[in-house]
């Protein structure tokens, strides 16, 4: 892999950093990447954006992963304690992460550092071998909502469009869509951080909107009007709480007529790409390869 460069940029008042990832050897494509992390947390050092970052960029995809800024803590007292088996880093981990993420704002900030993110890539790519108009979006969980909603906004202003979306077990509705009884039965078990039940999402969605409406399209896209959206690959995790907002915005796209695949990991949780050499993440990131080289 090439070697990794840090930029600073600056929207809605915030500056905020994008760690570019130049692929080996460039197929043309480019891919803005958002973590994940409840919007609360994560960093651009965490495996979900740093290892996608290596591995497309060994495909031949050069990666723009955003290091975003981050949401209050106000939903941090309605989390539930994460269990001794819960993937994710150390109490003492979580504490440095949280003490070095520096200012913090709610939704829009992120929702336009992404915007932001990705006309930056497209005035840059050509320094990566890249074609501008094969800039993508994406992202994991929180990241899948805020590369989403910023894809939303690009086509509501009428300017350059991401040439696909790809969005890994995504948080797009608020609240989620219901479980049916299948999806229950496999989360039975697992400990209560990784089941998102209502009381815990509707304090991550509070913290992260700040105030403003969950209806609004750019904070939660799910159940609005896809129709001009970009081709979108949707990877979701059989055992993840999450995954019924990952397939009920497949048929948002799907009957706004946007070619969408819809693809479900078997036996996996949520935040599998955390987990290096995880099948679920290899075959993800397969997938991921090979819709941006299209």
């Amino acid at each position: 892999m090439s070697k990794t460069t840090d930029h600073t940029l600056h929207a809605h008042g915030f500056d905020f950093g994008v760690r570019v990832y130049p692929a080996t050897e460039p197929n043309g494509s480019v891919l803005v990447w958002l973590h994940g992390g409840a919007f609360m947390f994560g960093t651009i050092d965490m495996p979900e954006a740093d290892e996608v970052g290596r591995r497309l960029s060994a495909e031949g995809t050069t990666v723009v992963s955003v290091d975003y800024t981050l949401a209050p803590l106000d939903g941090l007292a309605g989390l539930p304690a994460p269990g001794e088996n819960t993937p994710g880093p150390s109490s003492e981990e979580f504490a440095a992460e949280i003490a070095a993420a520096g200012l913090r704002s709610p939704y829009p900030t992120a929702s336009l550092q992404t915007a932001a993110a990705f006309t930056w890539a497209r005035d840059h790519a050509t320094q990566w071998g890249g074609d501008p108009d094969r800039v993508s979006l994406g992202g994991a969980s929180a990241g899948g909502n805020l590369s989403a909603g910023a894809a939303v906004r690009l086509r509501d202003a009428a300017g350059p469009a991401p040439a696909a979306l790809m969005l890994v077990y995504p948080v797009l509705h608020s609240p989620l869509p219901e479980a049916d009884v299948e999806l229950l039965s496999l989360m039975e078990g697992l400990p209560a951080a990784l089941t998102f039940p209502p009381e815990a999402t509707r304090a991550i969605n509070s913290g992260y909107l700040g105030g403003a409406s969950a209806d609004e399209v750019y904070a939660f896209p799910g159940g609005h009007d896809m129709r001009g959206m970009p081709r979108t690959l949707i990877v979701t995790a059989e055992r993840d709480r999450l995954r019924t907002s990952g397939e009920a915005f497949a048929a948002d796209l799907a009957l706004a007529g946007v070619d969408v695949t819809l693809v479900k990991e078997r036996g996996a949780l949520h935040g599998y790409l955390n987990e290096i050499g995880d099948p679920a993440a290899e075959h993800t990131l397969a997938l991921m390869a090979a819709g941006l080289s299209d």
